[in-house]
């Protein structure tokens, strides 16, 4: 008997006793979905940064106007059009054979989840990326290095560590953002959360799910810290 049949493991709270199981299974949703995403997103946004800086300008101009686009929107209207707006077209996607991933709402919120999260990862690391001396790149050319190995073993390992911190920030934004996936259906924690409050009218039931969420970024807030003074302790020394 796991501790989500035995009633007696939440003592003092109905709403908890009935739901917590699928409170819980929501939970790993939503650690699921965030965590895909940002790690998608983080791989998408190193090429998007390093075209934006050194692509042609096509690319660039391209780029910009991506990550122009979904940082200036609003994240549900972005997932109304990836869940609703493509979703209307089921003849093409079966023709193609995607249909199987439109139609279901937690590869919809991933996807939409991953685009945007790829554009402001972008703009940190261009950011980042640009704030490192000129005199380093030349540095490394002058040693013989590639441009392309220059910005590999050179310069982006010291963005990254610059970038460390609002890395940090945009995964906290995206834990909590991924309540939006319950508006389409999705039961990750928050959709569990309402289908519990419709059922049960326990308004209590949200709160205990804004425990579980800053639980969540309080945990993620002092892993980062722990990561970036272990990364940074060479710089501590100086």
């Amino acid at each position: 008997m796991t501790w989500c049949e035995y009633p007696g493991f939440l003592v003092g709270s109905e709403v908890l006793q009935n739901y917590g199981c699928r409170m819980a299974t929501g939970l790993g949703l939503t650690l699921q979905l965030v965590a895909i995403s940002v790690s998608l997103g983080f791989l998408l946004a190193i090429g998007l940064a390093v075209a934006r800086l050194y692509g042609p300008r096509w690319a660039q101009a391209l780029i910009n106007g991506y990550t122009t686009f979904f940082r200036g929107t609003p994240l549900l209207c972005q997932l109304f059009l990836v869940y609703y707006g493509l979703g209307q077209f089921r003849l093409f996607w079966t023709d193609l054979g995607l249909w199987w991933f439109f139609r279901e709402p937690f590869y919809c919120a991933l996807l939409t989840f991953v685009i945007n999260t790829a554009a402001y990862q972008a703009e940190i690391l261009r950011g980042a990326i640009q704030s490192i001396p000129r005199g380093q790149f030349e540095g490394a050319l002058a040693l013989g290095l590639h441009r392309w190995s220059s910005l590999r073993h050179v310069i982006l390992p010291q963005a990254m560590i610059l970038a460390l911190r609002p890395l940090g920030n945009e995964l906290i934004v995206m834990i909590k953002s991924s309540a939006l996936a319950s508006l389409v259906t999705l039961y990750d924690l928050m959709g569990a959360t309402r289908l519990a409050f419709s059922r049960s009218f326990d308004l209590s039931i949200y709160l205990y799910a804004a425990l579980l969420y800053l639980l969540l970024v309080e945990i993620v807030r002092r892993v980062w810290d722990r990561l970036e003074m272990r990364l940074t302790r060479h710089m501590a020394l100086r």
